[in-house]
């Protein structure tokens, strides 16, 4: 199954990785001292696509903690929490788009495969 998703499938999940570190950054936006996430996706889909790196949600999860980086803030704080809410915000919306055009692209290809097993 993973050779008929290709790469997507990976990416699917790499794109859930993100989405929670993201969600993470806007739910500690008033936490002290917390230090906003992030995850660096063509990083960790490129480790994750690597030849011996293991297969399945292992593989995913290792290619994620790689590629996961402390955000540096842009707006002075007093408590040291580098959240950002409104890039946070921006980030999460645009991660949620690349996470439903992902999930489009795999809906369509288990279509044309149900398509071609039935013949309808």
């Amino acid at each position: 199954m993973s050779d008929f998703l290709g790469i997507h499938g990976t990416a699917l999940a790499l794109r859930e990785h993100r989405l929670q570190l993201l969600a993470a950054n806007i739910a500690n936006a008033d936490t002290p001292n917390y230090q906003a996430q992030d995850l660096d996706f063509n990083g960790a889909l490129n480790a994750a696509l690597q030849p011996g790196a293991g297969a399945g949600g292992d593989a995913i999860t290792a290619a994620a903690e790689g590629s996961r980086f402390t955000r540096a803030g842009t707006q002075p704080s007093l408590d040291g929490n580098t959240v950002d809410g409104d890039r946070e915000n921006a980030a999460f919306a645009q991660a949620s788009l690349e996470y439903r055009a992902s999930l489009s692209f795999i809906e369509s290809k288990v279509r044309s495969m149900l398509t071609a097993i039935t013949g309808q």
